[in-house]
Order: C-alpha cells, then structure tokens, then sequence
C-alpha cells in the first residue's frame, strides 16, 4: 500500500466550505478511482488560517498514475482550488504504508 500525502492552506473562515469542497471534486475522484483504499482529510485552524493534509491510499503507483497522470508526484488541482487555497504544494509525497491502522 502507498500513502500520497499532498498539504495546503486556506483561510479558517473557508474551512467548512473548503472540506464541502473537497468532498465534490478530489475525494470523490479518489473514491472512484479503481485501487484508491480510503482517503483520511486532516484540518488544524491556527488563527485566521487553516492548514489541510490529504493522505490517500492506494494499492499501487499504477493505481495513482489512474489518478494522477502519469507524473505522479504532482499534485492534482480542481478549478476553483484557486479560490480556496492561500498555499498549496505543487508536489506530493509518497511513503510506503508498513502499518496500517
């Protein structure tokens, strides 16, 4: 299994409507993915500014590349991120999962 770990930044008061957000555009396209295993959404508000952590699962880097495109360490955008986000990673990280919940 392999975890792709992508961050950004939006402002506290777009927090909820960022995760609506979120819900319509990339993880649904996670969830529809053929090998994407679940998708875990982490928030942490810090002042006026709320910085997320995506880490989906997937079963392969084939999997991702379904996902992704071919490059599969950029991250994938969706048109109104540019809206949302203050700051974004361009790029992903990936980690092999040892251990699982």
């Amino acid at each position: 299994m392999i975890a792709r770990i992508w961050r950004g930044v939006t402002r506290a008061a777009d927090a909820d409507a960022y995760m609506d957000y979120l819900r319509t555009t990339g993880i649904k396209e996670y969830e529809v993915t053929p090998g994407n295993r679940g998708v875990q959404v982490l928030r942490s508000v810090h002042g006026d500014e709320a910085e997320w952590v995506l880490i989906s699962f997937w079963v392969s880097l084939d999997a991702i590349r379904a996902f992704a495109g071919d490059d599969v360490e950029r991250a994938v955008f969706y048109p109104e991120d540019e809206h949302f986000l203050l700051r974004k990673d361009l790029t992903v990280t990936h980690y092999e999962v040892l251990k699982g919940l």
